[in-house]
């Protein structure tokens, strides 16, 4: 499917230029150089910022006011929950939503102290398991429906890898209402962290998952897309996939190179009705 053009939500902020120390605070070595058309969403009437669930960190964002709100898990990039993540959480909470984005790798290292990708890849993400994972976010719905969230309104989104997760969790979790996943890997070899990936898992998914991809992605092939078109449609799944034609990997990453306008707004604006429509 070829691009949309619809608007880019209107509550966003967007600084024509970031110094560079600003810019730098709060995103991963490894995700730099960082580039100027970073998009910043305030706090005004929010309530945001860090927090633990149990031992496990999260950054949240809601409306200030108000409880029974609908919930989004945000599940980060490689790069974990740096600022770009966070300004997510804080787009969704300006939409009336509970935004939570848990720290998944903090039981094994801190990807901020990573200086380039092939070592976090390495050294850190591929020692986080897929079921210890699943069971973080699990906790975060549990915390959310007890804490002002309403537990029969629960979506997922995530990035990269977090789209993977994402499409992991739409199979997981039965109580969902809406995933949508950004560019995650589809196929991929199973090992003793990652058994199984999407593609794997089609026919087992529980919620209507809306897929979000750049035809130039040259890591994600168009073929392995495709073979994940047929599997939902063989398995009769209320599922979508959306490709972006020139759009390349983390095209919504506004603090990197690969931004591209057009299809992230588009994709968000999609993201938005998926949700409406969805947990209504």
């Amino acid at each position: 499917m070829n691009e949309d053009a619809k608007s880019l939500n209107p509550d966003f902020s967007r600084r024509g230029f970031l110094g560079t120390a600003l810019a730098a605070t709060g995103f991963a070595v490894a995700a730099e150089p960082l580039h100027a058309q970073v998009i910043v969403t305030d706090d005004v009437g929010l309530s945001a910022g860090p927090m633990k669930i149990g031992d496990l960190p999260v950054y949240v964002a809601r409306p200030a006011l108000g409880g029974n709100l609908p919930t989004v898990l945000v599940v980060q990039e490689i790069f974990g929950v740096h600022e770009h993540i966070r300004d997510i959480c804080r787009r969704l909470a300006k939409l009336g939503y509970l935004a939570i984005a848990p720290e998944l790798y903090f039981r094994h290292g801190d990807p901020t102290a990573f200086k380039d990708v092939p070592a976090l890849i390495k050294d850190l993400v591929s020692k986080v398991p897929d079921d210890q994972v699943l069971a973080d976010l699990d906790a975060c719905v549990a915390w959310a429906a007890a804490n002002g969230g309403d537990a029969r309104k629960v979506a997922i989104t995530g990035f990269c890898w977090g789209g993977r997760i994402t499409w992991l969790y739409a199979a997981h979790n039965p109580h969902l209402k809406a995933a949508i996943a950004w560019y995650g890997r589809l196929v991929g070899e199973p090992s003793a962290n990652n058994p199984k990936h999407p593609l794997d898992i089609a026919a087992q998914l529980k919620v209507p998952v809306l897929g979000l991809y750049g035809g130039a992605d040259q890591g994600i092939p168009q073929d392995s897309v495709e073979r994940m078109r047929q599997a939902l449609k063989a398995a009769k799944v209320k599922s979508e996939i959306v490709v972006y034609t020139d759009a390349p990997h983390a095209f919504n990453a506004d603090y990197r190179a690969s931004y591209r306008a057009m299809p992230a707004q588009a994709g968000w604006a999609r993201m938005v009705d998926w949700l409406k429509v969805n947990l209504g």
